[in-house]
């Protein structure tokens, strides 16, 4: 097998990529940046604290670090103002965030580079600049661009998250690397019950909150480490709330409900989304994992059959990663570095991609 190829990544989160890649055998880490000081400590919690930068990408290039040589880098910049969640801001300062990352690319002139971020990202004027980087005398010139909307399920994941994917290759290796397509068919895409097997029951008597526990990383002390069974915890819910749960039969959502336990705004809009308050169905992949996917008002987070939002372990196998990974932070930290993840399966199976078309190339 050759050599394994030498990879960066850039907005690392809690590391779903580098875990994914990590899974491929085919890869070592060289450097990594996360801003977020929770996220970046689960990410050295599992692989390891001596080559992240905790703070921004612009620090990292501003104080001088040393940037490695890498074959690949990777990274999702921040994507809120390209989301369809909330209000969508052109001019939100995060998204010029991608041009750091374009920085990072002309100083290592890697072999190859992938960026994922939602959908919308490929229609934004910042694609388009991206494009344009890539033109003659751009800072990218010498990479020609491939790109594509994924479903992670069509990838052996448990969800059907759709993530725009964008696949950089260095004109020298001749031909671009293309966007792979998805080897599962519908029939055949992994489901919640597949990915929710070895999680047993939630029980009232089962804890609500993260064992106490403490970790330091960065000269910083936060809660951790917590591998998956600690993060079988739920909320406290409200008589109300669980009358609501036990109401909402498999499959459904507040439309089912009866008159006396809709909200005010429910009884009123007869329409909209068919996930809030709904159950996840346990024959079919999950929906989207988001970071606030133990707010049941917020989306399809409901359990299957029990009467009660998916836990954090839950979502963490939804999302691919293993009962062995290591998470830090608070309760709602935590979750937002499940929720922003990449699912690592389609993870695993782009960087299996990458890796195989450079094998081609060498």
């Amino acid at each position: 097998m050759p050599s394994p190829y030498r990879v960066v990544d850039l907005f690392a989160g809690c590391g779903g990529i580098t875990e994914g890649f990590r899974l491929t055998g085919r890869y070592v880490n060289v450097a990594a940046v996360e801003l977020e000081v929770d996220a970046a400590s689960t990410y050295a919690e599992n692989f390891g604290e001596d080559h992240i930068y905790q703070g921004s990408i612009v620090d990292w290039l501003r104080d001088g670090t040393d940037v490695p040589e890498a074959d690949v880098v990777v990274g999702g910049p921040p994507c809120q103002g390209f989301s369809n969640l909330g209000a969508r801001l052109e001019d939100d300062p995060r998204n010029e965030l991608w041009r750091e990352y374009v920085r990072v690319l002309a100083l290592i002139r890697p072999k190859a580079f992938l960026i994922e971020n939602v959908p919308g990202f490929l229609q934004s004027r910042q694609f388009t600049d991206l494009e344009a980087e890539t033109e003659e005398g751009g800072s990218l010139a010498d990479y020609v661009l491939e790109k594509d909307v994924l479903v992670a399920a069509d990838f052996g994941s448990a969800q059907v998250r759709r993530r725009a994917i964008v696949i950089g290759t260095r004109r020298d290796l001749l031909k671009a690397i293309e966007i792979p397509s998805g080897s599962v068919a519908p029939e055949n895409r992994k489901t919640v019950r597949q990915a929710l097997r070895h999680v047993r029951r939630h029980v009232p008597e089962d804890r609500r909150d993260l064992p106490k526990r403490a970790a330091r990383h960065f000269g910083t002390t936060l809660p951790g480490p917590f591998k998956g069974r600690d993060l079988h915890v739920t909320r406290f819910y409200e008589d109300r709330s669980l009358e609501r749960f036990a109401a909402i039969p498999p499959g459904g959502n507040r439309f089912d409900l009866p008159e006396h336990l809709k909200a005010p705004c429910w009884i009123k809009h007869t329409s909209g989304s068919g996930d809030v308050m709904g159950r996840l169905w346990w024959d079919r992949p999950s929906v989207t994992i988001r970071t606030e996917f133990h707010k049941p008002e917020k989306g399809r987070y409901l359990h299957p059959t029990e009467d009660r939002a998916i836990t954090h372990l839950e979502a963490a196998r939804l999302q691919g990663f293993g009962p062995h990974f290591k998470w830090c932070g608070t309760k709602d930290q935590i979750a937002r570095q499940i929720g922003n993840a990449v699912p690592v399966e389609l993870a695993q199976a782009l960087g299996k991609h990458i890796a195989e078309a450079l094998d081609d190339r060498a």
